[in-house]
């Protein structure tokens, strides 16, 4: 057995690696991958052996897309609730988004209050996108000092009067100063003018929610964010996409040399409009769900590559947010605890594998953020697990989520994937469902 201060012993006969999945045992010494060795290699005297049988080591999860909202509006989310969801659910790192928090990610002193409200809630590994917003170019050098992951903007309204939308000047201005010091733009991709041109039908239709939300200003805004991308050498990422025809841009873009990842989440992959009753606001998000066909093209995006990760866009609020009217009612879907079976029971009936899953959510999230000590079950990684029956099914239950306000679109729904345990730096973190006390750590950009 490799190393002398090996104290743990992970083994399972499915265990997913950057090489595939195999019979292996985990080595683990203080918190850190030592070695991933034989399935039948000999655990040293001392070290605690535990053995998963068939169900499958996953790397823990990583979530670079989750509105955690605390503080300010703690009464939507906040870090100990959202956090002991993520444990449930297999991911062992999440970034918090900037905004839908007060003060919102803005400063670097309000960076600082972030700071301090999650550091005794976080029961998973949690760092920081900072914003970037029309005010506050002077601040992105400081933020990124600080340890940001990177810059979040809108190019159409957010939502909440605290965090604006950036126009065409202000993005590339933006764009150019985070360029400057080798920083990541991350955009949500909605074309303001083409949103004001929609029809806008308040009430309980789905069908007019979609109208006002058309793909037209997600492609629009998408062929924006590479020209600027390709004109400044900038890196960029498109969060939650959600309109697969900007998938041949995308892919002309990567071809051609420009630095552009993207998203999509376990909604746009797993829910469609056909099913959306009248008046189920759980469905609604910006950009919207769309239809079946869209989806079967989003996830022939993740097959060859063009969509590069999935990640949660959990965006919760409190119940009396999400009235019956599509256009008044909060957009956001409530999915942390619930992304890792989403995705694997979609992906299962597509023919794809746990190996994919892995680095959809796992791999490819951390490489977006620079998180190398995450995503993969190697040596020299931490020890971040989740241990997944792939083949045993749950309905879900709101009322056995963690997250704070029990709504969510996957309510009632069968998934394939219960996550028996999650592990943190080789501690056990969740037990079926049950949750340990703390002890994740506020996570900084490499420098």
């Amino acid at each position: 057995m490799s190393g002398p201060d090996v104290n743990l012993v992970l083994r399972s006969t499915r265990v997913v690696t950057p090489e595939g999945t195999r019979p292996a045992a985990v080595a683990v010494a203080g918190g850190t991958i030592d070695a991933v060795l034989p399935y039948d290699t000999e655990a040293p005297a001392g070290a605690r052996l535990e053995d998963f049988g068939d169900d499958v080591l996953l790397p823990g999860l990583v979530d670079t897309h989750v509105h955690v909202n605390d503080p300010g509006r703690t009464e939507w989310e906040g870090f100990w609730t959202a956090t002991r969801a993520a444990a449930a659910g297999g991911i062992t790192t999440l970034l918090d988004m900037p905004l839908n928090s007060l003060p919102p990610t803005t400063t670097v002193g309000n960076l600082h209050t972030k700071q301090q409200v999650a550091a005794p809630k976080a029961h998973v590994d949690t760092g920081f996108w900072g914003g970037a917003i029309p005010s506050n170019v002077k601040d992105l050098r400081p933020l990124y000092d600080a340890g940001v992951f990177g810059f979040k903007c809108f190019l159409s309204p957010s939502g909440v009067e605290e965090f604006p939308e950036l126009d065409q000047e202000q993005l590339a201005r933006s764009m150019a100063e985070i360029a400057g010091f080798g920083g990541l733009l991350i955009v949500h991709a909605e074309d303001p003018h083409h949103l004001a041109d929609a029809p806008q039908r308040p009430g309980p239709a789905y069908a007019d929610f979609l109208a006002s939300r058309p793909r037209d200003a997600e492609n629009t805004a998408i062929e924006g964010l590479i020209a600027h991308a390709k004109r400044l050498n900038a890196r960029v990422h498109v969060l939650h996409l959600s309109s697969s025809d900007a998938l041949p841009l995308i892919a002309a873009a990567k071809r051609e040399g420009v630095r552009v990842t993207v998203e999509s989440c376990p909604h746009f992959l797993t829910l469609t409009a056909e099913e959306v009753p009248d008046g189920a606001t759980e469905f609604k998000c910006c950009p919207p769900i769309r239809e079946a066909a869209n989806q079967d093209a989003l996830w022939a995006g993740l097959a060859d590559g063009t969509i590069d990760c999935i990640v949660s866009d959990h965006s919760p609020c409190t119940t009396d947010l999400k009235t019956p009217d599509f256009a008044s009612a909060w957009g956001g879907i409530s999915s942390l605890q619930l992304g890792l079976p989403a995705i694997w029971t979609e992906a299962r009936r597509r023919g794809h594998s746990l190996d994919d899953v892995a680095r959809w959510m796992s791999a490819a999230p951390a490489a977006l953020a620079g998180l190398t000590r995450k995503g993969a079950i190697e040596a020299g990684r931490d020890a971040d697990f989740a241990v997944l029956a792939p083949d045993a099914t749950f309905t879900v239950d709101p009322a056995e989520l963690f997250h704070r306000n029990q709504v969510t679109a996957y309510a009632g729904k069968t998934l394939h994937g219960v996550v028996r345990s999650s592990w943190l730096r080789g501690v056990r973190i969740a037990s079926d469902g049950v949750l340990a006390e703390p002890t994740g750590r506020l996570l900084e950009r490499d420098h």
